[in-house]
């Protein structure tokens, strides 16, 4: 059950996030400031879902890893602590100041900037989360093939 839980928190996280990185740039380039307000909203109220998803995620990793050491283990660990620091360190607090900024209607060089590093940064959280599904799918591969190998024999 906490393999389920893991992957399922992991695979929601990552599926936010691209929803945010796709969102951001189509609201930006293609449509105007009202939409740029609303997806900038609905990212504060995804975070209200990210945030958990990625506690449990990690959460349930750790569980998952207790008392196994492995390369594959200690990279999706220090991930995990990078992606929890991005997180509340730089996404949280731009997601905040980016929504206020744009209910004020203040589209000038600083939102610009301060969207830019959220795009690049929500750029990296992605891609250490599809890193660490890689890993927990090459750790994993040989109960998948077992459980295959089960239900073909049936």
């Amino acid at each position: 059950m906490k393999t389920i839980i893991h992957a399922g928190a992991g695979t929601l996280a990552m599926v936010l996030i691209a929803g945010f990185l796709t969102a951001t740039p189509i609201s930006e380039l293609l449509l105007n400031a009202t939409a740029i307000l609303a997806v900038k909203k609905a990212i504060l109220a995804g975070l209200c879902l990210l945030i958990p998803m990625l506690a449990m995620s990690g959460g349930s990793g750790f569980s998952l890893a207790s008392g196994r050491h492995s390369p594959a283990i200690e990279r999706k660990r220090r991930r995990m602590k990078i992606i929890a620091a991005n997180g509340l360190l730089i996404l949280l607090p731009l997601a905040i100041l980016l929504y206020l900024r744009a209910a004020a209607g203040l589209f000038d060089g600083i939102f610009y900037a301060m969207q830019t590093l959220e795009v690049l940064t929500g750029c990296g959280q992605l891609t250490l989360l599809a890193l660490n599904f890689r890993d927990g799918r090459k750790m994993t591969r040989g109960k998948r093939l077992a459980a295959a190998k089960t239900l073909n024999a049936i």
